[in-house]
């Protein structure tokens, strides 16, 4: 099948940090063809099998799997993971041994990384990243694919990254040094992005030829194409919502940030957003917003993923 990526094919994607800028370009340029036709594509993985294993309620996360198959031919199985945690019942390794005999992929969004890792190191099928706490790699494909539809292209281009340094956060940080993004991350003092993953990007923009910029101070946003936040407050932190509402007060994302980045500036969120919280109605709202083409985004981009990494179909 035209359009696919052979180093991809059979590849784990637990984070973005081993990948080259031709293979994100390669998944986004078929998501952005996919995107355009995808009568072409109804196709694309007959007769494969998703497994879905979800620690976390998903909206997004799950919708765009699942519909994602259905419309490329292929079908996926959710398996809801709240209540128990993958590795209760059941260990890990067998688990993963288990599904290889009967899936071609195996979709996960965990708590802890490690579980990732563990599941991946068993698995002889690829394991897809579908979040964790270290990392978002396929929010961070939507987001790349919705930048480039509306700027153009990926260089030369200024990104701010306002809030907490997260999950998100960090896949935002390799995803744009990768593909040459200058990106500037400000956070409150104390909520920065773990150092390791600071001096991966950073080992990532030195190659590229990107900047990356780590601060403290909101004056970092001026000259921004465009401004993306997330929640201050995620899953599993309930009990500092307290601390980070205090700590964030000063970051949110409103008129007034919005302006000092500049008149053009996109405002982006990979949802769901707290209204009222890390930003107003009047930007999430706004004709510069543009977090409903990041949500339909996810499905191009995995789907274009999915594709690389299982191959053409039998």
């Amino acid at each position: 099948m035209s359009g696919l990526t052979p180093s991809l094919f059979g590849r784990d994607l637990l984070t973005l940090a081993a990948w080259t800028r031709d293979e994100i370009a390669g998944v986004l340029d078929l998501a952005s063809a996919i995107k355009a036709d995808p009568a072409s594509y109804r196709s694309a993985l007959a007769g494969r099998v998703g497994v879905l294993l979800f620690e976390k309620p998903s909206l997004r996360t799950r919708v765009s799997f699942e519909v994602g198959f259905a419309r490329l031919g292929g079908h996926a199985i959710y398996l809801e993971h709240i209540h128990s945690l993958i590795g209760e019942r059941e260990a890990i390794k067998d688990y993963a041994k288990n599904l290889e005999r009967w899936s071609d992929v195996v979709i996960a969004r965990v708590f802890e990384h490690r579980t990732l890792e563990e599941l991946a190191t068993y698995s002889s099928k690829p394991v897809v990243n579908a979040l964790s706490d270290l990392t978002h790699p396929c929010q961070a494909l939507a987001d790349m694919l919705t930048l480039r539809e509306r700027l153009g292209s990926l260089e030369e281009k200024k990104l701010a990254y306002i809030g907490d340094g997260n999950n998100v956060c960090h896949s935002l940080m390799l995803a744009s040094s990768i593909m040459g993004v200058d990106l500037v991350v400000v956070t409150p003092p104390g909520y920065e992005p773990t150092p390791e993953m600071s001096r991966l990007s950073g080992e990532r923009a030195g190659a590229s030829g990107a900047s990356l910029k780590i601060t403290n101070e909101l004056s970092a946003l001026e000259g921004c194409d465009a401004v993306y936040t997330d929640a201050w407050v995620s899953m599993g932190q309930a009990d500092e919502a307290g601390k980070r509402l205090e700590a964030f007060r000063d970051y949110q994302v409103n008129n007034a940030l919005m302006a000092s980045a500049g008149p053009d500036a996109l405002f982006m969120h990979c949802l769901p957003a707290k209204r009222g919280v890390e930003v107003t109605d009047s930007v999430v709202d706004s004709a510069r917003s543009v977090v409903y083409d990041q949500a339909e985004n996810r499905m191009h981009a995995q789907n274009a993923l999915l594709m690389n990494l299982l191959g053409e179909s039998d």
